[in-house]
């Protein structure tokens, strides 16, 4: 697709500053050379644009390419790979494609909550549960790069918040969690923390420590 092709689309990208789901659609914009407008969303005051573009779910992120609304991050990033089909995200493969979208589904629905949860409430058995579900992560990560081979691909960017996120919960908690017991993971976390367009597009650590610290309090008034 040529770049006046791309100048003539509309796409607009409704996020927050901090979300991580937010995030993944950046990235993966930055990485097809996609221009769009990006629009910050207040949550506490929702704007007609969002209920009206995503009015099941009422939430970001939503993709708005040419006037027709996308909801759902993975479903986001798995539309801008099939529109733009320059500096794929997903293999070609059914079954390499079946495994991306698996795992994406893993961090959502098992690893996100793990960490909130130890993040809320603490406790050994809450932390044990995290560290068995970072040791799938782990194993998963064996005799790769990323998680999509050689090269970002779409877990890469879903399982992108722990290189960012995972370090300002353990400054808020005082735990630490990614040590030498992840060996895989704390290198692919430099490494794909050094990727230029992840590096200039991370929301700023001392604003999410901040955020995450007067949460932390919220859920622990007593610290």
């Amino acid at each position: 697709m040529s770049k006046e092709t791309r100048m003539a689309e509309e796409v607009k990208l409704l996020k927050t500053w901090s979300s991580p789901f937010g995030l993944r659609i950046v990235w993966a914009l930055k990485l097809k050379g996609i221009e769009y407008e990006s629009i910050d969303e207040d949550l506490s005051n929702k704007s007609p644009l969002l209920l009206h573009s995503n009015p099941i779910y009422k939430k970001i992120p939503v993709l708005i390419h040419n006037g027709k609304p996308i909801s759902e991050s993975v479903v986001i990033l798995e539309y801008i790979d099939q529109t733009w089909t320059q500096n794929p995200i997903l293999p070609q493969h059914p079954f390499e494609k079946a495994r991306q979208r698996f795992w994406a589904k893993f961090n959502d629905n098992k690893l996100i909550p793990s960490v909130w949860s130890v993040f809320v409430n603490e406790g050994k058995e809450k932390e044990e549960a995290l560290l068995e579900n970072l040791k799938l992560v782990e194993e998963e990560l064996k005799g790769k790069r990323f998680f999509g081979g050689d090269k970002i691909g779409l877990v890469d960017l879903v399982f992108g918040w722990l290189a960012n996120l995972m370090g300002v919960f353990e400054e808020v908690t005082g735990l630490k969690l990614i040590d030498d017991r992840f060996p895989l993971l704390s290198a692919w976390i430099l490494e794909f923390s050094e990727i230029p367009i992840i590096k200039d597009n991370w929301p700023s650590h001392d604003k999410l420590v901040v955020k995450y610290r007067a949460l932390h309090q919220k859920f622990h008034p007593l610290k």
